[in-house]
């Protein structure tokens, strides 16, 4: 690199572009050790930081997931008397966004308008993809709200974010609301707007609406991409129409995209649903023949399919080979194992199952520990469920609805729903 020559071995006196090139350069190949050797050459050579350093510094530290020294970047940066820059802001609510630090992510923007610094319009798309991916569409729609009352004129993108914490809800009246709005704001639809409304349906369950999105698409001229037909699939899959997701996903073979794994993983969950075992495995020959390698996910979805229709032989040969394989099984394979084995009475089997997560290194999760409890709770054995109940808590796992419907599955006196339903108070009491 040009730069290195010039700061170690040339003649040349360094300049701060110089210094600033390199900090880029090491901050986007994640090498902070390498940036801070930078800084503190600047340092000896009296090299004054300008508003640029610090803005690449905070990048760079991002890029490496480094929050602590980004955020104490921008405390340098004011003490210096640089006002602190909205897109050094972005870049560290984005990175702590691609993490799902979401209560960070909330301080540094509360900080941020604390200090001055108007937020842009990426900003407020920022934080509203935030709360969208949280699932928290009511907050989504606050700062869009707040966003507007600062004059501040959002965008497609930002349109779009709103559209999709929306969808990720299945709230398909709000995501075609917030549509409206995007095409009365002067903007021209785009395939990734499109998709959102897509998914709002399919996440709610009505594949034709889905597919109406997706025919008027087409028709305005706006082309499908991997996505949209990835949409698509899944929004009848979800519905059990394993007829209709084959034919988009043939439709797709023919475009100038190729299915790819998720493609194929969509179709395999709809013949699963379906019970279609010999066109599951047939689909994973071609897929094969792709010159695709099935991933966990794949697996999984097979494990799956297997599991339900009590093909319980070809469930543990294909655990084998994930085993062996280069595909690991991970926490939703046991997921998976434990459930099935649980709702057909195996008992002795689920407790195997959980004992193995330790030699795999895994952590069993909330599912993990409501599909245990769950094997118990059929055989009305309520000693032994609040036993593993109370596993569950010291380890740290929270209960959700669906232990709370499992455990008291388990019950048969009142006396036992009154000491479930007292628990889960106090367990839910002191979360809070």
């Amino acid at each position: 690199m040009i730069c290195e020559w010039i700061l170690d071995k040339s003649r040349f006196r360094s300049d701060i572009m110089c210094y600033n090139l390199l900090i880029e350069a090491y901050g986007k190949t994640y090498q902070c050790k390498k940036v801070e050797r930078v800084c503190l050459r600047m340092k000896q050579v009296f090299c004054v930081a300008t508003e640029d350093t610090y803005v690449l510094l905070v990048e760079a530290y991002c890029m490496s997931g480094i929050f602590e020294k980004a955020e104490v970047v921008l405390g340098e940066m004011r003490k210096h008397g640089f006002p602190s820059r909205v897109s050094a802001y972005n870049t560290f609510i984005n990175a702590l966004a691609k993490t799902r630090n979401i209560h960070k992510a909330k301080d540094v923007y509360e900080k941020m308008k604390r200090e001055g610094c108007q937020p842009s319009t990426d900003t407020y798309t920022i934080m509203i993809n935030i709360y969208g991916k949280a699932r928290h569409s009511h907050l989504a729609l606050e700062i869009f709200n707040e966003m507007k009352s600062t004059k501040c004129k959002p965008n497609i993108c930002t349109y779009t974010a709103l559209i999709n914490a929306y969808a990720r809800e299945g709230n398909c009246e709000k995501a075609e609301k917030i549509f409206e709005l995007l095409q009365s704001a002067g903007h021209k639809p785009d395939v990734y707007a499109y998709n959102a409304v897509m998914e709002s349906y399919s996440q709610r369950g009505f594949p034709a609406g889905a597919a109406e999105i997706f025919s008027l698409m087409q028709h305005m001229g706006c082309e499908p991409d991997q996505a949209s037909y990835n949409i698509l699939i899944d929004a009848y899959g979800r519905a059990g129409l394993h007829d209709d997701a084959t034919r988009v996903f043939q439709d797709l073979e023919l475009t100038r995209f190729k299915p790819t794994i998720k493609s194929y993983m969509l179709v395999l969950s709809a013949y699963g649903k379906s019970g279609k075992v010999a066109e599951s495995e047939k689909l994973m020959s071609q897929m094969k023949q792709a010159g695709l390698m099935p991933d966990t996910f794949v697996f999984n979805s097979m494990l799956n399919t297997y599991g339900h229709l009590g093909i319980y032989d070809k469930m543990e040969a294909l655990l084998k080979t994930m085993e062996g394989g280069v595909c690991k099984p991970d926490i939703s394979t046991y997921n998976i194992l434990i459930n099935v084995n649980a709702k057909a009475g195996f008992s002795d089997k689920v407790e195997e199952l959980f004992a193995s997560l330790k030699t795999g290194d895994l952590k069993p999760d909330k599912v993990t520990w409501t599909a245990r409890i769950g094997a118990f709770a059929r055989k009305k054995q309520y000693g032994k469920c609040m036993e593993i109940f109370e596993q569950m808590l010291d380890a740290g796992c929270s209960p959700d609805a669906r232990t709370t419907k499992v455990l008291l599955s388990s019950c048969t006196t009142k006396d036992q729903r009154k000491e479930v339903t007292s628990l889960l108070k106090l367990v839910l009491t002191e979360a809070v």
